[in-house]
């Protein structure tokens, strides 16, 4: 089995470590559980710092969107991974804003902002991600909002790309001091060892009752939702920091056609029209790109993925509109379906 990056730890952070676990017995196993067990467990942290990567690994599919681009999740996002007699029930958040003060994105901030606060009073475990080895103004604006009554985890992510494990031996004395963390967990998110072993560390968070999803479901997002965030997802992608924050897709318009009831082969189509909504003429130009290149891209990115993820043939049309203002504009947000 591969080694996990805890495995080679100095013994002075092995010994941090064993000061840092609670909730243990005995002998340090984990309680047994005596029935189900299910509950809220929050992904929190700044923007860009793998909120969304971490999410889709430990539910063990896609079903948040990724990239380089900050604040790119909007969205409450369930994702939901059973095993055995628990269900792990995780929400991934906005990263809490705290750098964009673009003239124009005051409502969406704010929204985004009270997106992540009000999940913060639901959850059961908190899940604090931080990249191993530092700690910023933006992280500890985060860690001013984490409950004081709910159990914190520290996850470090991007262990991978420590090269002294020692060094961050006075990098957790330092967090601690900020913090009474529960239990630290370095990992890196892109390797399966470290996520499973992370929902082996939470799994006595839980409390003790039944499921709330069925044992196959993955998110609480529909198919029509998921269709608006891959198309952005491809667009922050294919447009990098060309296209400015401001930007977002509408569905509007979801078709599901069942199989074809003589062609047994038939697995049926989705059809789907969606719009990028823009600020400015300026970035319809850079999203359609040279003879609409960049669009086509886009929708052909997006396509193939939805039809990966679903397991359908699916015909996807984008339009791009501009609509000065939505970012600041409460009733064009909740339109556009933020919460």
């Amino acid at each position: 089995m591969p080694k996990s990056p805890a495995d080679d730890l100095n013994p002075s952070l092995d010994q941090m470590l064993a000061k840092l676990t609670m909730a243990r017995t005995g002998d340090g196993q984990a309680a047994e559980a005596t029935q189900q067990r299910c509950g809220l467990v929050a992904i929190v942290g700044r923007p860009n710092v793998g909120k969304s990567t971490l999410l889709n690994a430990l539910v063990g599919q896609k079903v948040s969107i990724t990239s380089r681009k900050a604040q790119t999740t909007r969205h409450r996002i369930t994702g939901i991974r059973t095993e055995g007699d628990t269900q792990f029930v995780f929400v991934d958040t906005p990263g809490f804003q705290t750098r964009h003060t673009v003239r124009g994105t005051a409502a969406l901030n704010r929204n985004l902002n009270k997106t992540v606060q009000a999940t913060l009073s639901d959850v059961a475990v908190v899940l604090f991600l931080v990249e191993a080895g530092r700690f910023g103004p933006d992280d500890a604006q985060v860690l001013a909002l984490l409950p004081k009554d709910r159990p914190v985890l520290l996850v470090a992510n991007k262990l991978d790309l420590i090269h002294r494990r020692e060094d961050l031996f006075p990098w957790l004395q330092s967090m601690q001091e900020r913090h009474p963390f529960t239990e630290f967990v370095p990992l890196s998110a892109k390797r399966e060892d470290d996520t499973r072993r992370l929902l082996d560390i939470v799994r006595p968070y839980l409390p003790e009752q039944g499921w709330w999803y069925e044992s196959d479901a993955l998110t609480d997002r529909t198919d029509r939702f998921l269709a608006s965030e891959i198309v952005r997802e491809k667009l922050f992608r294919l447009t990098g920091d060309e296209l400015p924050y401001t930007s977002t897709v509408v569905i509007d318009q979801y078709t599901d056609e069942p199989p074809q009831a003589d062609n047994p082969k038939s697995t049926g189509m989705v059809r789907i029209a969606a719009t990028i909504i823009v600020e400015r003429e300026q970035h319809k130009g850079m999203v359609i790109g040279d003879k609409g290149e960049r669009l086509k891209r886009i929708g052909t990115e997006a396509r193939t993925e939805l039809e990966r993820l679903m397991g359908r043939k699916v015909f996807l049309e984008i339009w791009v509109k501009v609509r000065s203002g939505w970012a600041d504009d409460d009733a064009r947000l909740r339109t556009y379906g933020y919460e």
